[in-house]
């Protein structure tokens, strides 16, 4: 019996193992651009729950509280859907697609979140300014110029760790 192709396959396998976890302990390159493409997609995302729920809440009649239950739930119904629809179009199924997009931006929304509801909180008279206020508006925009600039590190660092939206870049 010649071992020498058995052991030659064997010794193949081997170095292919080893190539897969020394791939799997580097984590990926994590880009400033790269970081900064994520949080903008989740700020789009976030950006249109909030300013609905906003409308919402405002047209009917709801407090303060209520308002930003709902901005904040909405922010992350459209933040998850953003990353659920094209992950979506890469061919995963529903499943899979629903846990692609929780483990890519749940962090992502939640620091933008905690930072632009936090900063709408902090600002006098911003919550309980009318939408037809210049206050609301300076307000949410700089809150949410704020939250992008807090969360794209965040991104940054996620990403070079295997994390966020690096779960999305395997299926693009």
């Amino acid at each position: 019996m010649d071992h020498s192709t058995h052991h030659a396959g064997h010794a193949h396998d081997l170095a292919t193992d080893q190539h897969h976890a020394e791939s799997h302990r580097h984590a990926p390159k994590a880009s400033w651009p790269m970081a900064a493409k994520a949080t903008l997609h989740c700020l789009t995302g976030c950006a249109i729950g909030e300013i609905l729920g906003m409308v919402v809440g405002t047209a009917l009649m709801w407090g303060n509280v209520a308002t930003m239950v709902l901005a904040i739930a909405l922010a992350f119904v459209f933040g998850y859907s953003f990353t659920l629809f094209a992950v979506r179009r890469a061919g995963l199924d529903l499943r899979t697609a629903i846990k692609v997009a929780l483990a890519a931006d749940t962090v992502s929304i939640a620091v933008m979140e905690l930072i632009d509801n936090g900063i709408i909180a902090l600002v006098p008279g911003a919550m309980d300014a009318q939408l037809s206020d210049g206050l609301l508006w300076s307000a949410l925009l700089g809150s949410l110029a704020v939250a992008f600039l807090v969360t794209t590190p965040v991104n940054k660092w996620m990403i070079g760790r295997g994390k966020g939206h690096a779960v999305v870049h395997a299926y693009h």
